[in-house]
Protein backbone atom coordinates (compact mmCIF):
# COMPACT_ATOMS: atom_id res chain seq x y z
CA UNK A 1 0.00 0.00 0.00
CA UNK A 2 3.12 2.05 0.90
CA UNK A 3 4.94 1.75 -2.13
CA UNK A 4 1.63 2.47 -4.61
CA UNK A 5 0.95 5.98 -2.80
CA UNK A 6 4.89 6.34 -3.55
CA UNK A 7 4.19 5.66 -6.93
CA UNK A 8 0.78 7.44 -7.60
CA UNK A 9 2.31 11.06 -5.75
CA UNK A 10 5.54 10.42 -8.15
CA UNK A 11 3.61 10.20 -11.29
CA UNK A 12 1.62 13.26 -9.88
CA UNK A 13 5.00 15.32 -9.31
CA UNK A 14 5.77 14.03 -12.89
CA UNK A 15 3.21 15.36 -14.33
CA UNK A 16 2.95 18.47 -13.27
CA UNK A 17 6.72 19.24 -13.76
CA UNK A 18 6.27 18.08 -17.32
CA UNK A 19 3.50 21.02 -17.67
CA UNK A 20 5.39 23.14 -16.44
CA UNK A 21 8.41 22.55 -18.76
CA UNK A 22 6.29 21.93 -21.78
CA UNK A 23 5.11 25.78 -20.88
CA UNK A 24 8.04 27.23 -20.81
CA UNK A 25 9.79 24.82 -23.78
CA UNK A 26 7.05 26.03 -26.27
CA UNK A 27 7.62 29.69 -24.94
CA UNK A 28 11.28 29.42 -26.30
CA UNK A 29 10.81 27.53 -29.37
CA UNK A 30 8.04 29.91 -30.26
CA UNK A 31 10.89 32.99 -30.00
CA UNK A 32 13.36 30.57 -31.72
CA UNK A 33 11.02 30.40 -34.76
CA UNK A 34 10.31 34.02 -34.85
CA UNK A 35 14.28 35.51 -34.95
CA UNK A 36 14.94 32.42 -37.51
CA UNK A 37 12.02 34.10 -39.62
CA UNK A 38 13.03 37.34 -38.84
CA UNK A 39 16.60 36.41 -40.01
CA UNK A 40 15.18 34.66 -43.10
CA UNK A 41 13.15 37.94 -44.03
CA UNK A 42 16.23 40.86 -43.02
CA UNK A 43 17.96 38.59 -45.61
CA UNK A 44 15.25 38.22 -48.18
CA UNK A 45 14.07 42.21 -47.74
CA UNK A 46 17.54 43.88 -47.12
CA UNK A 47 19.98 41.82 -48.55
CA UNK A 48 18.05 40.48 -51.90
CA UNK A 49 20.18 40.01 -55.14
CA UNK A 50 18.86 43.53 -56.03
CA UNK A 51 20.10 44.92 -53.21
CA UNK A 52 23.77 44.48 -52.85
CA UNK A 53 24.81 47.74 -53.96
CA UNK A 54 24.22 49.98 -51.44
CA UNK A 55 26.53 53.23 -49.58
CA UNK A 56 28.51 52.17 -46.70
CA UNK A 57 26.55 53.69 -44.23
CA UNK A 58 23.12 51.99 -44.99
CA UNK A 59 25.19 48.59 -45.31
CA UNK A 60 26.37 49.44 -41.79
CA UNK A 61 22.91 49.72 -40.19
CA UNK A 62 21.17 46.61 -41.87
CA UNK A 63 23.75 44.25 -40.88
CA UNK A 64 23.69 46.36 -37.02
CA UNK A 65 19.88 44.86 -37.53
CA UNK A 66 21.09 41.52 -38.49
CA UNK A 67 23.23 41.00 -35.71
CA UNK A 68 21.38 42.25 -32.96
CA UNK A 69 18.33 39.96 -34.25
CA UNK A 70 21.17 36.90 -34.16
CA UNK A 71 22.25 37.73 -30.85
CA UNK A 72 18.44 37.33 -29.56
CA UNK A 73 18.55 33.92 -31.97
CA UNK A 74 21.72 32.68 -30.18
CA UNK A 75 20.42 33.54 -26.91
CA UNK A 76 17.14 31.97 -27.08
CA UNK A 77 18.49 28.29 -28.87
CA UNK A 78 21.07 28.76 -25.74
CA UNK A 79 18.15 28.96 -23.05
CA UNK A 80 16.54 26.31 -24.76
CA UNK A 81 19.52 24.05 -24.84
CA UNK A 82 19.72 24.78 -21.08
CA UNK A 83 16.21 23.75 -20.34
CA UNK A 84 16.51 20.70 -22.40
CA UNK A 85 19.94 19.73 -20.49
CA UNK A 86 18.40 20.66 -17.18
CA UNK A 87 14.92 18.22 -17.96
CA UNK A 88 17.70 15.67 -18.86
CA UNK A 89 19.15 15.60 -16.05
CA UNK A 90 15.67 15.44 -14.24
CA UNK A 91 14.29 12.97 -16.21
CA UNK A 92 17.76 10.59 -15.86
CA UNK A 93 17.18 11.12 -11.89
CA UNK A 94 13.55 9.97 -12.24
CA UNK A 95 14.45 7.03 -14.39
CA UNK A 96 16.61 5.99 -11.25
CA UNK A 97 14.33 6.19 -8.69
CA UNK A 98 11.78 4.46 -10.71
CA UNK A 99 14.06 1.72 -11.84
CA UNK A 100 14.74 0.97 -7.60
CA UNK A 101 10.96 1.30 -7.00
CA UNK A 102 10.56 -1.21 -9.62
CA UNK A 103 13.71 -3.24 -8.31
CA UNK A 104 11.54 -3.43 -4.68
CA UNK A 105 7.88 -4.53 -6.40
CA UNK A 106 9.49 -7.00 -8.27
CA UNK A 107 11.45 -8.65 -5.43
CA UNK A 108 8.29 -8.39 -3.18
CA UNK A 109 6.25 -9.99 -6.21
CA UNK A 110 9.25 -13.10 -6.80
CA UNK A 111 9.13 -13.75 -3.29
CA UNK A 112 5.05 -13.84 -3.34
CA UNK A 113 5.15 -15.86 -5.74
CA UNK A 114 7.65 -18.23 -4.43
CA UNK A 115 5.47 -18.57 -1.25
CA UNK A 116 2.39 -19.38 -3.54
CA UNK A 117 4.47 -21.91 -5.43
CA UNK A 118 5.36 -23.52 -2.22
CA UNK A 119 1.18 -23.93 -1.88
CA UNK A 120 0.34 -24.39 -5.23
CA UNK A 121 -0.95 -27.66 -5.69
CA UNK A 122 -4.84 -28.43 -5.38
CA UNK A 123 -4.62 -30.85 -2.50
CA UNK A 124 -2.52 -28.38 -0.34
CA UNK A 125 -4.84 -25.84 -0.59
CA UNK A 126 -8.14 -28.21 -0.11
CA UNK A 127 -6.17 -29.72 2.89
CA UNK A 128 -6.23 -25.83 4.09
CA UNK A 129 -9.90 -25.46 3.82
CA UNK A 130 -10.40 -28.96 4.92
CA UNK A 131 -8.71 -28.31 8.26
CA UNK A 132 -10.76 -25.41 8.99
CA UNK A 133 -12.10 -25.98 12.62
CA UNK A 134 -15.11 -24.31 11.81
CA UNK A 135 -17.29 -23.71 8.37
CA UNK A 136 -16.86 -19.78 9.07
CA UNK A 137 -12.54 -20.43 9.73
CA UNK A 138 -12.97 -21.97 6.09
CA UNK A 139 -15.23 -19.38 4.57
CA UNK A 140 -12.72 -16.69 5.71
CA UNK A 141 -9.75 -18.79 4.37
CA UNK A 142 -11.56 -19.06 1.42
CA UNK A 143 -11.35 -15.26 1.04
CA UNK A 144 -8.40 -14.90 2.13
CA UNK A 145 -6.89 -17.13 -0.87
CA UNK A 146 -9.06 -14.87 -3.17
CA UNK A 147 -7.47 -11.88 -1.80
CA UNK A 148 -4.14 -12.80 -1.97
CA UNK A 149 -4.81 -14.26 -5.86
CA UNK A 150 -6.09 -10.31 -6.56
CA UNK A 151 -3.23 -8.68 -4.46
CA UNK A 152 -0.31 -10.77 -6.86
CA UNK A 153 -2.60 -9.77 -10.07
CA UNK A 154 -2.46 -6.33 -9.16
CA UNK A 155 1.12 -6.06 -8.23
CA UNK A 156 2.17 -7.45 -11.44
CA UNK A 157 -0.05 -5.07 -13.01
CA UNK A 158 1.67 -2.49 -11.18
CA UNK A 159 4.83 -4.08 -11.90
CA UNK A 160 3.88 -3.52 -15.83
CA UNK A 161 2.71 0.27 -15.24
CA UNK A 162 6.50 0.94 -13.76
CA UNK A 163 7.75 -0.68 -16.84
CA UNK A 164 5.80 1.45 -19.38
CA UNK A 165 6.57 4.29 -17.50
CA UNK A 166 10.29 4.09 -17.45
CA UNK A 167 9.87 3.19 -21.48
CA UNK A 168 8.43 6.63 -21.79
CA UNK A 169 10.70 8.50 -20.24
CA UNK A 170 13.50 6.60 -21.54
CA UNK A 171 11.97 7.52 -24.78
CA UNK A 172 11.66 11.03 -24.01
CA UNK A 173 14.99 11.26 -23.08
CA UNK A 174 16.31 10.19 -26.10
CA UNK A 175 14.49 12.40 -27.72
CA UNK A 176 15.20 15.28 -25.69
CA UNK A 177 19.41 14.68 -26.41
CA UNK A 178 18.55 14.56 -30.48
CA UNK A 179 16.94 18.14 -30.32
CA UNK A 180 19.61 19.34 -27.41
CA UNK A 181 22.18 18.29 -30.39
CA UNK A 182 20.59 19.69 -33.18
CA UNK A 183 20.42 22.77 -30.89
CA UNK A 184 23.69 23.29 -29.81
CA UNK A 185 25.03 22.68 -33.81
CA UNK A 186 22.26 25.69 -34.99
CA UNK A 187 24.18 27.66 -32.32
CA UNK A 188 27.66 26.92 -33.30
CA UNK A 189 26.92 27.97 -36.84
CA UNK A 190 25.15 30.84 -35.83
CA UNK A 191 28.11 31.90 -34.12
CA UNK A 192 29.86 31.59 -37.24
CA UNK A 193 27.32 33.52 -39.36
CA UNK A 194 27.70 36.18 -36.64
CA UNK A 195 31.70 36.24 -36.50
CA UNK A 196 31.26 36.89 -40.42
CA UNK A 197 29.18 39.78 -39.86
CA UNK A 198 30.88 41.63 -37.41
CA UNK A 199 34.10 41.32 -39.48
CA UNK A 200 31.86 42.86 -42.11
CA UNK A 201 30.77 45.01 -39.59
CA UNK A 202 34.58 46.25 -38.86
CA UNK A 203 35.72 47.00 -42.86
CA UNK A 204 32.06 48.88 -43.51
CA UNK A 205 33.22 51.04 -39.92
CA UNK A 206 36.55 51.87 -41.24
CA UNK A 207 34.78 52.69 -44.88
CA UNK A 208 32.64 55.01 -43.43
CA UNK A 209 35.65 56.75 -40.82
CA UNK A 210 37.02 57.66 -44.30
CA UNK A 211 34.02 59.57 -44.68
CA UNK A 212 32.35 60.48 -41.71
CA UNK A 213 31.90 64.02 -42.34
CA UNK A 214 30.48 63.96 -45.46
CA UNK A 215 28.15 60.83 -44.14
CA UNK A 216 27.23 63.35 -40.95
CA UNK A 217 25.95 65.86 -43.16
CA UNK A 218 23.65 63.63 -44.99
CA UNK A 219 22.54 62.49 -42.06
CA UNK A 220 21.38 65.76 -40.42
CA UNK A 221 20.78 66.94 -43.64
CA UNK A 222 17.82 64.07 -43.62
CA UNK A 223 16.99 64.65 -40.02
CA UNK A 224 16.01 68.06 -41.29
CA UNK A 225 13.77 67.20 -44.08
CA UNK A 226 12.04 64.65 -41.74
CA UNK A 227 11.25 67.80 -39.40
CA UNK A 228 10.27 69.98 -41.93
CA UNK A 229 7.97 66.97 -43.26
CA UNK A 230 6.75 66.00 -39.79
CA UNK A 231 6.07 69.86 -39.08
CA UNK A 232 3.50 69.78 -42.50
CA UNK A 233 1.78 67.02 -41.48
CA UNK A 234 0.44 68.52 -38.14
CA UNK A 235 -0.27 71.45 -39.46
CA UNK A 236 -2.18 69.60 -42.16
CA UNK A 237 -3.48 67.94 -39.23
CA UNK A 238 -4.83 71.04 -37.23
CA UNK A 239 -5.80 73.04 -40.57
CA UNK A 240 -8.11 69.55 -41.38
CA UNK A 241 -9.80 69.93 -37.35
CA UNK A 242 -10.36 73.44 -37.68
CA UNK A 243 -12.16 72.96 -40.55
CA UNK A 244 -13.96 69.56 -39.55
CA UNK A 245 -14.70 72.11 -36.45
CA UNK A 246 -16.03 74.67 -38.24
CA UNK A 247 -18.99 72.68 -39.91
CA UNK A 248 -19.86 70.52 -36.36
CA UNK A 249 -20.08 74.21 -34.51
CA UNK A 250 -22.10 75.24 -37.94
CA UNK A 251 -24.47 72.08 -37.34
CA UNK A 252 -24.86 72.29 -33.67
CA UNK A 253 -25.66 76.56 -33.81
CA UNK A 254 -28.48 77.06 -31.42
CA UNK A 255 -28.50 74.00 -30.08
CA UNK A 256 -25.07 72.80 -27.69
CA UNK A 257 -22.35 74.90 -26.55
CA UNK A 258 -19.76 73.51 -28.22
CA UNK A 259 -15.84 74.20 -27.88
CA UNK A 260 -13.94 77.05 -29.75
CA UNK A 261 -10.64 75.13 -29.37
CA UNK A 262 -8.78 73.59 -32.60
CA UNK A 263 -6.78 70.98 -30.91
CA UNK A 264 -8.81 68.56 -30.59
CA UNK A 265 -11.89 67.08 -33.25
CA UNK A 266 -15.39 67.97 -31.95
CA UNK A 267 -17.39 64.62 -32.52
CA UNK A 268 -20.23 63.51 -33.76
CA UNK A 269 -22.50 60.74 -31.87
CA UNK A 270 -20.79 58.39 -34.50
CA UNK A 271 -17.53 59.48 -34.55
CA UNK A 272 -17.48 59.18 -30.72
CA UNK A 273 -18.16 55.62 -31.48
CA UNK A 274 -15.95 54.89 -33.99
CA UNK A 275 -13.31 56.31 -31.86
CA UNK A 276 -14.76 54.36 -28.51
CA UNK A 277 -14.07 51.33 -30.90
CA UNK A 278 -10.89 51.99 -32.25
CA UNK A 279 -9.63 52.25 -28.99
CA UNK A 280 -10.87 49.01 -27.81
CA UNK A 281 -8.87 47.85 -30.65
CA UNK A 282 -5.53 48.88 -29.19
CA UNK A 283 -2.97 46.16 -28.88
CA UNK A 284 -5.35 44.09 -31.72
CA UNK A 285 -5.15 46.24 -34.86
CA UNK A 286 -3.52 44.48 -37.88
CA UNK A 287 -0.18 45.34 -39.77
CA UNK A 288 -0.80 48.35 -42.56
CA UNK A 289 1.10 45.36 -44.53
CA UNK A 290 0.52 41.78 -45.67
CA UNK A 291 4.45 40.97 -44.80
CA UNK A 292 7.22 43.03 -43.85
CA UNK A 293 9.76 43.57 -40.79
CA UNK A 294 9.78 46.43 -38.82
CA UNK A 295 12.92 48.08 -39.22
CA UNK A 296 12.81 51.60 -37.06
CA UNK A 297 10.78 51.87 -33.99
CA UNK A 298 8.79 54.66 -32.74
CA UNK A 299 10.42 57.97 -30.80
CA UNK A 300 13.27 59.80 -30.11
CA UNK A 301 16.54 57.44 -30.14
CA UNK A 302 20.58 57.75 -30.94
CA UNK A 303 21.65 57.25 -34.14
CA UNK A 304 22.69 53.19 -34.83
CA UNK A 305 26.02 54.22 -36.04
CA UNK A 306 27.61 58.06 -35.27
CA UNK A 307 26.93 58.67 -31.42
CA UNK A 308 25.83 62.69 -30.77
CA UNK A 309 23.34 62.41 -33.94
CA UNK A 310 19.17 61.56 -32.67
CA UNK A 311 16.85 60.80 -34.92
CA UNK A 312 13.09 61.52 -33.91
CA UNK A 313 11.32 58.27 -35.69
CA UNK A 314 7.23 59.66 -36.03
CA UNK A 315 6.07 56.61 -36.34
CA UNK A 316 7.15 53.02 -37.32
CA UNK A 317 9.16 51.62 -40.32
CA UNK A 318 8.13 48.82 -42.30
CA UNK A 319 10.45 47.46 -44.67
CA UNK A 320 8.23 45.18 -47.00
CA UNK A 321 8.86 43.53 -50.04
CA UNK A 322 9.00 44.79 -53.84
CA UNK A 323 4.84 45.51 -55.17
CA UNK A 324 3.63 45.46 -51.27
CA UNK A 325 0.49 47.41 -50.55
CA UNK A 326 -0.62 49.34 -47.64
CA UNK A 327 -3.55 48.17 -46.26
CA UNK A 328 -5.91 50.45 -43.91
CA UNK A 329 -5.97 49.08 -40.09
CA UNK A 330 -9.03 50.00 -39.12
CA UNK A 331 -12.89 51.56 -40.84
CA UNK A 332 -12.60 55.21 -41.29
CA UNK A 333 -12.44 58.12 -44.05
CA UNK A 334 -9.78 59.48 -46.13
CA UNK A 335 -8.88 62.80 -43.99
CA UNK A 336 -6.31 63.59 -46.66
CA UNK A 337 -3.53 62.56 -49.01
CA UNK A 338 -0.35 64.69 -49.06
CA UNK A 339 1.62 64.55 -51.93
CA UNK A 340 5.78 64.69 -51.16
CA UNK A 341 8.71 66.60 -52.91
CA UNK A 342 9.59 63.44 -54.71
CA UNK A 343 6.10 62.86 -55.75
CA UNK A 344 5.47 60.27 -52.67
CA UNK A 345 2.37 60.69 -50.84
CA UNK A 346 0.99 60.09 -47.58
CA UNK A 347 -2.49 58.97 -47.34
CA UNK A 348 -4.14 60.39 -43.96
CA UNK A 349 -7.11 57.89 -42.70
CA UNK A 350 -9.83 59.57 -39.57
CA UNK A 351 -11.09 57.28 -37.34
CA UNK A 352 -12.85 59.79 -34.83
CA UNK A 353 -10.31 61.18 -32.96
CA UNK A 354 -7.55 59.11 -34.33
CA UNK A 355 -5.51 59.66 -37.64
CA UNK A 356 -3.42 56.95 -39.38
CA UNK A 357 -0.70 57.85 -41.63
CA UNK A 358 0.54 56.00 -44.34
CA UNK A 359 4.09 57.55 -45.48
CA UNK A 360 5.90 56.41 -48.76
CA UNK A 361 3.33 55.70 -50.96
CA UNK A 362 4.04 55.35 -55.01
CA UNK A 363 0.66 55.28 -55.91
CA UNK A 364 -3.21 55.76 -54.21
CA UNK A 365 -6.09 54.03 -54.75
CA UNK A 366 -8.58 56.36 -52.92
CA UNK A 367 -8.90 59.67 -52.45
CA UNK A 368 -10.30 62.86 -49.81
CA UNK A 369 -13.47 61.86 -48.69
CA UNK A 370 -13.75 58.54 -49.24
CA UNK A 371 -15.13 55.62 -46.84
CA UNK A 372 -12.24 53.03 -45.95
CA UNK A 373 -13.00 49.47 -44.50
CA UNK A 374 -10.52 47.72 -42.25
CA UNK A 375 -8.17 45.97 -44.55
CA UNK A 376 -9.13 47.76 -47.20
CA UNK A 377 -5.94 48.51 -49.71
CA UNK A 378 -5.22 52.08 -50.13
CA UNK A 379 -2.39 52.10 -52.00
CA UNK A 380 1.00 50.42 -53.70
CA UNK A 381 4.36 51.07 -51.53
CA UNK A 382 7.22 53.16 -53.36
CA UNK A 383 10.18 51.56 -53.77
CA UNK A 384 13.60 53.51 -53.52
CA UNK A 385 15.47 53.47 -56.94
CA UNK A 386 18.69 53.72 -55.11
CA UNK A 387 18.30 51.67 -52.24
CA UNK A 388 15.94 49.31 -53.89
CA UNK A 389 14.10 48.90 -50.70
CA UNK A 390 10.45 49.30 -50.10
CA UNK A 391 9.50 50.64 -46.86
CA UNK A 392 6.13 51.83 -45.74
CA UNK A 393 6.36 54.86 -42.36
CA UNK A 394 3.06 54.05 -40.28
CA UNK A 395 1.96 56.83 -38.29
CA UNK A 396 -0.72 57.58 -35.44
CA UNK A 397 -2.17 60.67 -34.25
CA UNK A 398 -4.67 60.90 -31.06
CA UNK A 399 -6.06 64.53 -32.57
CA UNK A 400 -2.86 66.28 -32.41
CA UNK A 401 -0.65 64.03 -30.75
CA UNK A 402 1.50 61.55 -31.72
CA UNK A 403 0.92 57.98 -30.19
CA UNK A 404 3.53 54.84 -30.11
CA UNK A 405 1.89 52.52 -33.22
CA UNK A 406 3.77 49.56 -32.18
CA UNK A 407 1.47 49.81 -28.91
CA UNK A 408 -1.75 49.34 -31.21
CA UNK A 409 -0.96 47.35 -33.53
CA UNK A 410 -0.30 43.08 -33.38
CA UNK A 411 2.86 42.25 -31.67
Amino acid sequence: MKSHTFHMLFVFIFLMNFSVFSQTKAQLENQRKKYKSEIAKLNELLYGEEKKEKNALEALNDLNQKIEVRNKFINTISLEAKLLLNAIVKNERKVNVLNKNLAILKADYAEMIYKSYKSKSQQSRAMFLLSSQNFYQAYKRLEYMKQYTKFRKKQGEEILVQKRIIEKLNDSLVYQKQVKDTLILVEKNQKKEIESDKKNQETLISKIKKKEGQYKREIRKKVNEDKKIAARIDKIIKDEIAKANRLARAKNKGKETVSKKNDKFILSPEAKALAAKFELNKGKLPWPVDEGLIVRRFGVQPHPIFPGITINSTGVHFATPNGCEAKAVFDGEVLNILVGSGGTKNVMIRHGSYITSYNNIESAYVKKGDKIATGQKIGKIFKDKVSKKTTLVFVLFKNTTRLNPASWILK
